[in-house]
């Protein structure tokens, strides 16, 4: 069992909305300071938190309701190949109500948005930094106001936003004590070179959960799909990081705040996806995509510095720290 203070804690974190709540389960990664990976990352300084989980389309779609009532779309932040792929997750019907008109697709609501860009992610964080309901999406964590492309943007400090590249790869592969140099090379707590392949139910949920489980290889085939996306966290905990985050290997690539001009204005991307090779998800690969480029095996999921920035309130600490609790394997 783990000293009290390799015990990992999550928080439940819910921001008050007129309109809807997203309500996402954070993981808190510490031991600040820790040394760097081999491979040069994974050095943080300090404290943050990094939600458990991929965003979803259920998360996704309470925020496009929120942000674009009547269906406008004027950041582009609804990709139509969210509902048209049997791979996206969120139809669009124009003769809903307003703040009803973005409906989670059956089976789909637990499955990571894609067809996202950084620009998507980074407007999601303004707004949930602004408290979600009418809160802007153009300042807050990020000042956008109004950019779709380039990446000379940054998150301020502190606050809600795509993880540092260093702040992903500790939270995936890093295990103080754990590994012998301290990391893994899967984020399932693993070192063996070729992960478990995930195979799916109707659902979507992955039927065979256990030890270094990941979505890869188009092994997970459902909805008539030869691989697909499968519900964020089905692998079980026996796949899970250190610090009790899940599918940072596999099911979609996630993107990161780290930038490369010389690709165009790109932002980092790692983890792999359900379609890509083994290889791809291990801690020494990484990727980059065009910042405004969306994909049906790219998501992102969030993390903020400790303390949480005061627009967060939190629901529920105990139960969290309970849950995510880790035994060596």
């Amino acid at each position: 069992m783990k000293t009290k203070s390799l015990v990992v804690s999550s928080l439940l974190v819910s921001i008050a909305s007129v309109h809807a709540t997203v309500t996402i389960q954070w993981s808190t990664v510490n031991h600040a300071d820790n040394a760097a990976d081999s491979t040069g990352y994974g050095s943080v300084a300090y404290e943050y938190n990094i939600s458990a989980f991929e965003i979803t389309n259920a998360q996704y779609t309470a925020f496009l309701n929120a942000t674009d009532p009547s269906g406008t779309n004027t950041y582009s932040l609804y990709n139509g190949s969210m509902g048209s792929s049997p791979r996206g997750g969120i139809s669009f019907v124009a003769g809903g109500a307003e703040g009803s008109k973005y409906v989670v697709k059956a089976n789909m609501g637990d499955k990571p948005v894609n067809f996202v860009s950084w620009f998507d992610a980074a407007r999601m964080s303004n707004w949930l930094r602004n408290g979600q309901g009418s809160g802007s999406t153009e300042t807050g964590s990020y000042e956008l106001l109004g950019a779709m492309s380039g990446i000379g943007f940054t998150r301020a400090a502190g606050a809600i936003g795509l993880p540092s590249e260093n702040e992903w790869y500790k939270a995936a592969y890093y295990e103080p004590g754990g590994d012998t140099d301290g990391y893994w090379l899967n984020a399932t707590r693993s070192n063996v070179f070729t992960p478990t392949l995930a195979s799916a139910d109707e659902f979507g949920n992955i039927s065979n959960p256990g030890s270094n489980v990941i979505n890869y290889g188009s092994g997970a085939d459902w909805n008539t799909q030869n691989g697909n996306l499968t519900s964020v966290g089905s692998a079980g905990p026996a796949s899970a990081s250190f610090f009790g985050t899940y599918d940072q290997g596999g099911n979609v690539y996630e993107l990161n705040d780290s930038t490369s001009g010389t690709l165009g204005g790109s932002r980092g991307m790692r983890g792999g996806a359900y379609n890509d090779t083994n290889f791809a998800a291990r801690a020494t690969s990484r990727f980059f995509f065009t910042s405004y480029a969306e994909a049906d095996n790219v998501g992102f999921r969030l993390a903020y510095a400790v303390p949480e920035p005061s627009s967060l309130m939190v629901l529920s600490l105990g139960m969290g720290a309970t849950l995510l609790r880790r035994r060596r394997p």
